[in-house]
């Protein structure tokens, strides 16, 4: 049924955002089944060129707007659980006292830092010399918040310790 002579896909994955809405029974939506669909535009219009001219039997559009509903969740629930993360993270160690500068670098961790993290990239990322970086670092360590990567001498790195993150059911 094409009531419009343009935006009927736009109008049903619109209308479909919003039954998912509502099914939901949130005020907060975390994921767009319509923004995965327009990622997913052309495999859409295969599905649906495929399910209109054979058979009309629309198992396969299920399955794969089923799948494509989860390929849409899935990256809110990793966000969720990253968030979720750094919440815990920082529950426990509330009472710490930090300085501006770990802070920051213990973010910067939480967020996903990609490489190794050494007492130089410290001191370039807080922007201070590497004698306070590697204070702040020793601190941590101290602490506990922060271990030494196996590589040690001029490779020695820095990671949180583990930060337990929740499983998915």
């Amino acid at each position: 049924m094409h009531p419009f002579d343009d935006g009927n896909g736009r109008i049903a994955r619109a209308v479909g955002d919003l039954l998912l809405a509502r099914a939901d029974g949130s005020p907060q939506r975390f994921y767009s089944l319509s923004v995965q669909i327009q990622r997913e535009r052309r495999a859409y219009y295969d599905i649906l060129e495929r399910t209109q001219k054979r058979s009309m039997d629309i198992t396969e559009w299920l399955a794969w707007f089923l799948d494509t509903l989860r390929r849409a969740v899935d990256p809110a629930q990793d966000t969720l659980e990253g968030v979720l993360t750094k919440a815990r993270f920082w529950q426990r160690w509330a009472g710490t006292p930090l300085n501006e500068r770990q802070v920051k670098l213990l973010n910067t961790l939480l967020d996903g830092f990609e490489g190794k993290l050494t007492s130089s990239q410290w001191a370039a990322v807080a922007k201070c010399s590497s004698d306070t970086a590697l204070r702040d670092i020793n601190d941590l360590l101290a602490r506990g918040v922060l271990q030494k990567s196996a590589a040690g001498g001029r490779s020695t790195s820095y990671v949180l310790v583990d930060v337990p993150r929740e499983r998915r059911p």
